[in-house]
Parts: C-alpha cells; structure tokens; sequence
C-alpha cells in the first residue's frame, strides 16, 4: 500500500525544509535519533535536504532502552554520514521520576519524552540550529504522541505522511533494513509496542484514515468496503479525544490585536534568525 511516489515526496520535503530553514536565518538541523523508522527517515530527508554537515543526530536511551535502539540509530548515522551524539536521559529522568512514586507507565511515558525534547532544543540552542520533527500522521490523527514531547519540533517533513508511506519512503532513501522490518516502538519500557498498544496494524489504520480522514467517507460506507464498525467508531472517538493535540493551544482573542506573522501583518513570515528562543 504506497499512496504517494517516493521521488516526489523526497523532493518536497527538501524544498519544504530549506525554504524553513531559509524564513529562520538557520542552516542546520538537530533531530532526536531513536534507531526506530520515522525518526530515520526524517533524518534522511535532512541529509538530502542540506548534505550530512548539517544534520546532527542525538540518542538519548533510558536505562531501560533497547540496546537494539542504540545499535539501529548508529547504523541510521552511518548511513546517513552524518554526526551523532549520545545523552543518557536516566539521571535527569529519574530526579522526577523517583518524586512521582508511581508505576503509571504514560506518565512515566510522557517524562521520558519531554526530557529528551528539553535536550534537543538545547543542543538547538547551542549550535544555532532547529529540531526537526519525526511524528507521523497516523500516530498526529491517533493523538499517539506526547505533547511538548515527541510532537514539539521546529518543523516537520513527515507530518502529513502515514506510518506506511513512510516505509516505503525508508526503503527509497536505502535506510538499513533493520529499521524498516522491526516492530514500531517508542521504547518507553521494555516490551512495549504499538500495534499492541493501538490494537491495529498500521496497514489496517491507515487505509482506515485515508478512506476516513482524506476521503470523507461515512461509517456506512467504510464498513462496506470490509472495516468493522467497532473499529471504525473507536478510531472516530479516538481522533475526537485527541483533538487537542492536533491544534496550538487556543489563545483568548481580543479586538484589535493582530497576528504579526500573518499575511499582511508587519512580519508576515515565520521567524528570524536574531535573538528569542530556539
């Protein structure tokens, strides 16, 4: 299943992310390598983008990591040619973790997540560049992400693509194998899997959100071409819940008060390259 042609998508995505980097004053890109399959094409989307001089990639495993991660997000590295760094997240994870006195595997989950994210964005930060985004757009439709976590970015070159397209795009850009043919995981604890934890295959889900989300189709019509209803109503539901993680976060407005950076306003474009944060 393949919707989109590989050689377009690598070329949209370069211009989508030098056009970006170019509206930021910015060069260079810093992206969280976690040795699973979007992160890596993200990363090599970036390399074909602006050569391997100006990726760098971060690991940053907890003490409960698969060792398979480290050894999956090296070869990434490898293949890509660009630098990598290794952050152990465990001391900084813990500090928080041991307050919180309790085994909540989201909570401790979502801890992970947004310690990691506080370590791109000052290596961001350190080396003048941006954090590129890694989420897919069935785990963006599914609210499968974690907020100020895995989701915060910069930018994003494969946030319209789903888990699937971004197979095939793994095996165009000559990924290594390992990476595309494992189990997807966010490697939050030990065993953890996500067609498990969604209780769908990604083959299934995404021609169910290509047919729904893309198509507009009804639940009728859906479960015509062979979808279970079961399924399709907690895929809605799901989608509904999880709105929030879709959208920035809603701002009070006020007469009279404009959008700097909206056509027409005194900015007009997203950024520059002079102070604020990164």
């Amino acid at each position: 299943m393949n919707w989109i042609d590989p050689s377009h998508a690598v070329d949209k995505a370069s211009d989508f992310i030098r056009d970006i980097l170019a509206a930021a004053g910015r060069d260079s890109l810093v992206v969280g390598l976690s040795g699973g399959i979007d992160s890596a094409v993200a990363a090599g989307l970036a390399v074909r983008a602006l050569g391997p001089d100006k990726v760098k990639g971060v690991m940053m495993p907890y003490r409960t990591s698969s060792a398979a991660s480290l050894t999956d997000a090296q070869a990434v590295a490898d293949a890509l040619g660009m630098a990598v760094e290794k952050v152990e997240i465990t001391p900084m994870a813990e500090a928080f973790l041991n307050e919180m006195a309790t085994g909540d595997r989201i909570r401790r989950g979502n801890i992970m997540a947004r310690c990691r994210m506080i370590i791109l964005y000052d290596r961001s930060a350190r080396d003048g560049s941006l954090v590129l985004g890694t989420g897919n757009r069935t785990e963006a439709l599914l609210g499968y992400t974690t907020m100020y976590g895995d989701n915060a970015c910069a930018l994003n070159p494969v946030g319209q693509l789903y888990k699937t397209e971004i197979r095939a795009l793994s095996a165009h850009l000559g990924l290594p194998e390992a990476v595309l043919t494992k189990a997807p995981s966010a490697d939050l604890w030990e065993g953890q899997a996500d067609e498990d934890e969604l209780g769908v295959t990604y083959e299934e889900v995404d021609r169910l959100l290509r047919h729904l989300v893309d198509e507009g189709l009804g639940v009728r019509q859906l479960t015509a071409l062979g979808f279970a209803a079961e399924l399709v109503n907690r895929v809605q539901e799901r989608m509904r819940a999880m709105a929030f993680k879709r959208t920035a976060p809603p701002v009070c407005r006020f007469a009279g008060r404009r959008d700097p950076d909206q056509p027409g306003g005194p900015l007009g474009t997203a950024g520059g390259k002079d102070g604020g944060f990164h």
